[in-house]
């Protein structure tokens, strides 16, 4: 399964210039306001229509502005999860999560009502109105209507920008069972680094109306000079395995044998978790600590030393457990003598990793 976008848009003071492929999972576009990633999404929608454009889901062909081809949004065989829910007000829960199934009949059943109520915990919702229910709520039952529309692909434009701090940890499990359940690819739109790093499989990063990169999340996040969104959202992604929790309140992570300390997870022994470091949550060390109170002190070889305009330098380490960023001053990375081969230690806070940045793998 593959997703193919082609399009070029010109707009007052603005250009829209983009061309990516991306696999199945979920694909995140990435970037800054302005960027364009609504204006890509609503094309795959078929809610606008570029001057140029050549858009293939599985194969499909939706949009071939060469061959004068374009399919219009209801006969595309999408699910839409909008940053509202935009539920029907007149009808309850039941009835909003079976609209668009009414309109795929002969189309592929993605999920039916019952494994959508059981995924989504809403089970309790169902005869309820929109009105009654709270903003995540909205946005399981958003997710789930998308789902029941038997959709070849899910467009997800930023569904978490309207929700408060709680209701985003709501809804991110719900993302990642989407991404892990179903054969659908997903293109989800947003600007947080945290949701890119806890979801995507791939990232397409849209800057000024082009695609600035593509690539695993991993590799993309893990990039010393990938800053959109400024030097404080700079940092990594670590895969792992939860080994144990602790009696202390922690949790043991394996992450390629490396162990790493974080407050105590709600994931199983053995799950397979993603984990984001922020670079400004990581000190450096040429040789190894003792007597702190950071749990974990990773070795590693300097991969670069990256500075910017300003006092800071992103400082990318290669360890065992893998690529860790690190945020110093220029004067610091000058007085450790951090270049290119030297060994040295990443020291990391337990605490300073937070909820929303831990996720299913």
């Amino acid at each position: 399964m593959s997703v193919k976008v082609h399009i070029r848009q010109g707009f007052q003071g603005f250009d829209l210039d983009v061309n990516f492929e991306t696999p199945a999972g979920l694909t995140v576009l990435f970037g800054s306001s302005g960027s364009g990633k609504t204006s890509v999404i609503n094309a795959v929608a078929g809610l606008s229509r570029p001057a140029q454009s050549r858009i293939v889901v599985n194969g499909e062909v939706l949009s071939d502005s060469a061959a004068g081809r374009w399919v219009p949004p209801h006969q595309r065989s999408l699910g839409y999860v909008f940053q509202e829910g935009r539920l029907f007000p007149h009808m309850n829960v039941r009835k909003n999560l079976l609209y668009g199934n009414g309109l795929a009949k002969g189309r592929a059943e993605v999920a039916s009502l019952e494994q959508v109520v059981e995924i989504l915990g809403i089970g309790s919702l169902l005869e309820r109105r929109p009105a009654e229910l709270s903003g995540g709520e909205k946005q399981r039952v958003a997710i789930g209507r998308a789902l029941l529309a038997r959709p070849k692909l899910i467009l997800a434009d930023e569904p978490l920008a309207a929700l408060d701090e709680p209701r985003k940890a709501e809804i991110l499990p719900y993302f990642e069972r989407l991404r892990d359940e179903f054969s659908l690819p997903i293109l989800y739109v947003t600007h947080s680094i945290a949701e890119v790093a806890r979801l995507a499989t791939t990232v397409v990063a849209l800057k000024d109306g082009k695609v600035d990169r593509v690539g695993l999340a991993a590799e993309v996040l893990s990039d010393p000079s990938f800053t959109p969104m400024g030097p404080r959202a700079v940092g990594a992604v670590l895969d792992a395995k939860v080994v144990t929790h602790h009696e202390d309140g922690l949790t043991e992570l394996s992450a390629n044998g490396v162990a790493l300390m974080l407050p105590q997870l709600s994931h199983a022994i053995g799950d397979q978790v993603r984990v984001r470091v922020a670079a400004h949550d990581v000190i450096l060390s040429r040789e190894a600590p003792k007597g702190l109170s950071a749990l974990n002190i990773v070795e590693g070889r300097v991969q670069s030393v990256r500075s910017g305009g300003g006092p800071g330098a992103i400082v990318s380490v290669d360890t065992k457990a893998g690529r860790i960023l690190a945020r110093i001053t220029r004067r610091s990375a000058m007085a450790l003598a951090l270049e290119e081969g030297v060994i040295c230690y990443a020291v990391m806070k337990s605490v300073s990793v937070a909820p929303q940045d831990i996720g299913a793998r």
